[in-house]
């Protein structure tokens, strides 16, 4: 093969984006056949259900979704009443997201559905496997996140 044609299927930030984008939908089937939640509204969701209180600009940046997204997400986050909105009193331009009671509830039911599925992906490969993938997906997080190129 020439040295000068790229083949995406063993070229691992394409592998990596396929599989992410396969479990990423696969993942959905669980939470949307049971809540009606889109990706963008499960991440916020489980965003706000694992951290608490955030901005909507904070939940972007951990997310990595656009600030359109998040929005949308939010909103429809609060017409189902599982998210409430408060005005910052230091800053009354920065509102503070938070999970309601109903919220709170919908979300300890859900965490045990994301841990089933993560079960069902670790039957993949052994245990020790797992494992090294779990270390290698942290190492390049690590890598490319906490170095990214040119900055």
């Amino acid at each position: 093969m020439p040295n000068d044609i790229l083949i995406l299927e063993s070229f691992l930030p394409y592998r990596l984006m396929r599989l992410s984008e396969a479990v990423s939908r696969e993942f959905a089937k669980a939470y949307h056949d049971r809540y009606g939640l889109t990706r963008p509204e499960w991440r916020v969701f489980a965003t706000l259900g694992q951290y608490g209180t955030m901005t909507a600009t904070a939940i972007g940046a951990h997310s990595a979704m656009h600030k359109t997204k998040v929005s949308r997400a939010v909103a429809a986050l609060e017409k189902r009443k599982w998210l409430a909105r408060e005005t910052d009193p230091a800053d009354r331009r920065v509102e503070r997201l938070m999970l309601t009671k109903t919220g709170r509830t919908a979300y300890r039911a859900m965490v045990p559905v994301a841990r089933d599925f993560e079960r069902w992906l670790s039957q993949a490969m052994s245990a020790a496997r797992f494992a090294e993938l779990d270390y290698g997906i942290e190492r390049l997080d690590e890598f490319v996140l906490g170095h990214a190129r040119g900055s």
